[in-house]
């Protein structure tokens, strides 16, 4: 049995450089603790206090990580390993070298090796930086999570400050981007996996809930438009998949977000093999699918040419079922625009509106008797406002009919409009990448998106933890193994 060494040993070895360090860290600390506790207390005085001891414990923090990291790796050239491979590559043993690395306690000095790789072309590592999981070279792995929560909801100069001020690190905006693009490239993969493990859970306590009704699966994609460089907007698109219970109350949403593309094809990609993720999962027959958006363009196209055509994984010969609704909300706004042509805009138009409203939303034939009472009033009245946008709020809600069933949606506990889907664009774009001055390229700004949507999602631990197991670690080999490796990968 192997006995742990006592603490006192310890630090009288081992640790003894560092307890030299902290020595005179230790005697500040005394010295202000009787300080404080010997004067009458103020709030001033309380305030100097903790700031004065929260500066002085993370000093000590810095030191001991400081000392903690440059341990690993010996400072003997001969006590190295000559060779280390790294995914499927040899690389060969050469200097170390020092690099300032930011930590939660402040940057530290980390003297680190270099490994260059054997034959012609490829970029050099530092093998301990890759173990020890070091960010773009840049941060811990504690400091860039915590700089990508950041980034999600502040800009680049607010986070920059939040560093200095918390942290005493200071970055370049270069820096801060290198970190974020990097975090991105390895949070990215694993966000489909833990959003649909995060769905199915919804779907599971939904279940588990009291109703008449089958859980929801509800479903709903939009577009905004976004701010890009040289004074140009395009439209991006976001979308969102939710769980309802039998109350028809929501349980959680996940999203997923796409700067401006054309035909959205990304997003389309994305929300399809999410659904299909979460389909092979949950027995589809045991929930309500629900498509619900304000038919634009790419909502409608998508319902068209991908839900009706989407089978269901575990009965791949038979489609999935969609109910499609009509965002009520949408469906108000064309009742709106009907009154002004026929009444003008004022009183009149105002409460037929609100009537017409209530008929929609409560009546079983809610649309038949909008109809039919705009085209009553406009053969009597005729019209007061231009034909061409009477035509078009008219033939928008006929056209819709069978999908505009909300005395039938809301008796059954389904979602009657997209405010989901609404919010999501909102929270997604609007309150991060579209504040006032702010413009994006396509790439900075997907960058944010594809953190902001982990964070929205509620799987950011998840996610982050994901990538940190599936980092690549080097591999250091044997003396022995040297040769014969250089052999095969020359040849």
């Amino acid at each position: 049995m192997i006995h742990p060494m006592p603490t006192k040993v310890l630090l009288t070895t081992t640790f003894e450089p560092l307890v030299m360090q902290l020595s005179g860290l230790l005697a500040r600390g005394v010295r202000l603790i009787d300080q404080f506790v010997q004067d009458e207390p103020t709030p001033p005085k309380m305030m100097a206090f903790a700031g004065e001891l929260s500066s002085l414990l993370r000093e000590v923090g810095r030191r001991i990580m400081g000392w903690a990291l440059n341990r690993f790796e010996s400072e003997a050239d001969d006590e190295a390993p000559s060779r280390v491979e790294f995914e499927r590559r040899l690389y060969r043993r050469r200097r170390r070298h020092p690099n300032s690395v930011a930590t939660l306690f402040g940057p530290v000095k980390l003297r680190r090796r270099l490994c260059e790789p054997l034959g012609r072309g490829g970029r050099s590592i530092h093998p301990l930086e890759l173990r020890l999981g070091i960010e773009a070279g840049l941060a811990t792995p504690a400091l860039a999570e915590r700089v990508g929560r950041w980034s999600t909801d502040h800009t680049q100069h607010e986070v920059l400050a939040l560093l200095e001020k918390d942290h005493g690190v200071h970055w370049s905006c270069s820096s801060l981007r290198k970190v974020l693009k990097n975090l991105r490239g390895g949070m990215t993969p694993h966000r489909e996996v833990c959003q649909v493990d995060q769905v199915v859970e919804w779907i599971e306590q939904a279940r588990a809930s009291k109703g008449r009704f089958r859980p929801t699966l509800s479903v709903g994609r939009d577009g905004i438009f976004v701010p890009l460089r040289r004074g140009v907007a395009q439209e991006g698109a976001t979308a969102t998949v939710s769980v309802l219970d039998r109350q028809g109350k929501r349980l959680g949403t996940v999203y997923l977000g796409q700067m401006p593309e054309s035909g959205q094809g990304a997003l389309t990609d994305h929300l399809s093999a999410l659904l299909r993720q979460i389909l092979s999962r949950v027995d589809s027959q045991g929930i309500r699918l629900a498509y619900v958006t304000d038919e634009g363009h790419h909502p409608s196209t998508y319902c068209h040419q991908v839900l009706k055509k989407m089978s269901d994984p575990r009965r791949p010969w038979r489609r999935l079922e969609w109910l499609r609704i009509v965002d009520f909300y949408h469906a108000c706004q064309y009742i709106q625009q009907l009154a002004d042509t026929i009444f003008g805009a004022g009183p009149a138009a105002q409460s037929w509106a609100k009537q017409m409203r209530q008929v929609l939303k409560t009546k079983v034939d809610g649309v038949a008797r909008v109809l039919k009472s705009a085209s009553a009033l406009r053969r009597q009245r005729g019209l007061c406002g231009e034909v061409k946008a009477s035509t078009k709020a008219y033939g928008y809600i006929k056209k819709r009919t069978q999908w505009m069933r909300y005395h039938l949606y809301k008796r059954q506990k389904l979602p009657l409009g997209s405010g989901i889907t609404e919010a999501g664009c909102k929270i997604v774009f609007t309150q991060r990448l579209k504040r006032s001055g702010m413009s994006w390229t396509i790439e900075g700004g997907q960058v944010i998106l594809d953190l902001r949507v982990i964070k929205l999602s509620r799987v950011w631990n998840e996610v982050y933890q994901r990538y940190l197991v599936s980092k690549p670690m080097p591999i250091v080999l044997p003396e022995s193994a040297k040769a014969p490796q250089n052999k095969r990968l020359a040849a």
